[in-house]
């Protein structure tokens, strides 16, 4: 039986900002984390527009919220209403995380680090020295990019459709590993030399679930195939890149482990990442 739990007026709260927002698995996952660990805590999910956004980030100094987490579209508008902004997060230029220290909002990126800690436990890939074919330029690759950088990727490919915002952020990654930006059309000139291909675009989410990134007949058997989309669990470019003879790896661990480092900043304490997992698995299977 499920401990429950009484909200009271010692209650700590959490919450997420985005547009859209309903469809969130974070509320699930974070109040579960909250229960397993025992923290009075609650986890809500924001509606917030674009144009509501400052409005909302005062509102979190205001009304005493210890942290919020930041999804679409919001990931680096949010940035200009912060008091710090922690290095990865500059770097990567978007934040998804806020910590409310006593008023003062601090700014992380657990996006990049989260996927990769999934990426090498449920893989075991080893990224020293590899080629990386990241797909999308926004704020999700910004901060996948530089954490396989920061994890010694050989070569990071970047490919966007707006061959600018590519060479953009090849530009800003470049300072920590070689980086090389290029148009979608340009992918098949290098897809032959890279062991891992990546999809941080919204092609095939729900309810798109036909879309797919990139012409899938240009993936190899060589090739480790990931998505950062985790609904559906398994995308169409994964299933077909599987279909091929690759190695796919789903974004529902990207998902629960930028959760898990959020939890971590907020309580100082030890995500309980297998509960977690167990309930996003859960609401993803129903």
């Amino acid at each position: 039986m499920e401990k429950s739990r009484a909200i009271d007026s010692h209650t700590i709260l959490y919450g997420v900002f985005g547009d859209p927002i309903r469809h969130s698995r974070s509320p699930i996952m974070l109040n579960r984390a909250f229960q397993e660990a025992d923290i009075n805590a609650v986890y809500a999910a924001f509606h917030v527009r674009p144009d509501e956004l400052g409005d909302a980030v005062r509102g979190i100094r205001a009304l005493g919220y210890r942290g919020i987490n930041v999804t679409i579209p919001h990931k680096v508008e949010v940035m200009q209403y912060l008091d710090v902004i922690d290095e990865g997060a500059r770097v990567v230029g978007a934040v998804n995380t806020i910590v409310n220290e006593d008023g003062k909002l601090i700014g992380y990126n657990t996006d990049g680090i989260g996927y990769v800690r999934s990426l090498k436990e449920e893989t075991g890939i080893d990224l020293l020295g590899k080629n990386v074919l990241v797909l999308g330029a926004g704020g999700a690759a910004r901060g996948v990019a530089y954490a396989l950088a920061k994890e010694g990727a050989g070569c990071i490919y970047i490919a966007n459709r707006t061959k600018e915002r590519a060479l953009e952020l090849a530009d800003t990654i470049s300072a920590f590993t070689k980086t090389i930006g290029l148009g979608l059309d340009e992918i098949s000139n290098v897809v032959d030399e890279v062991a891992f291909v990546l999809n941080t675009t919204s092609a095939g989410m729900h309810p798109h679930t036909d879309e797919l990134p990139m012409p899938v007949e240009l993936l190899r058997e060589h090739h480790l195939v990931s998505d950062l989309i985790y609904n559906p669990r398994i995308t169409r470019f994964l299933r077909e890149a599987e279909t091929l003879g690759a190695r796919i790896h789903g974004g529902l661990g990207m998902f629960i482990y930028q959760g898990a480092y959020a939890f971590e900043y907020w309580t100082g304490k030890p995500a309980p990442v297998a509960a977690m997992r167990q309930v996003v698995e859960q609401s993803l299977a129903e």
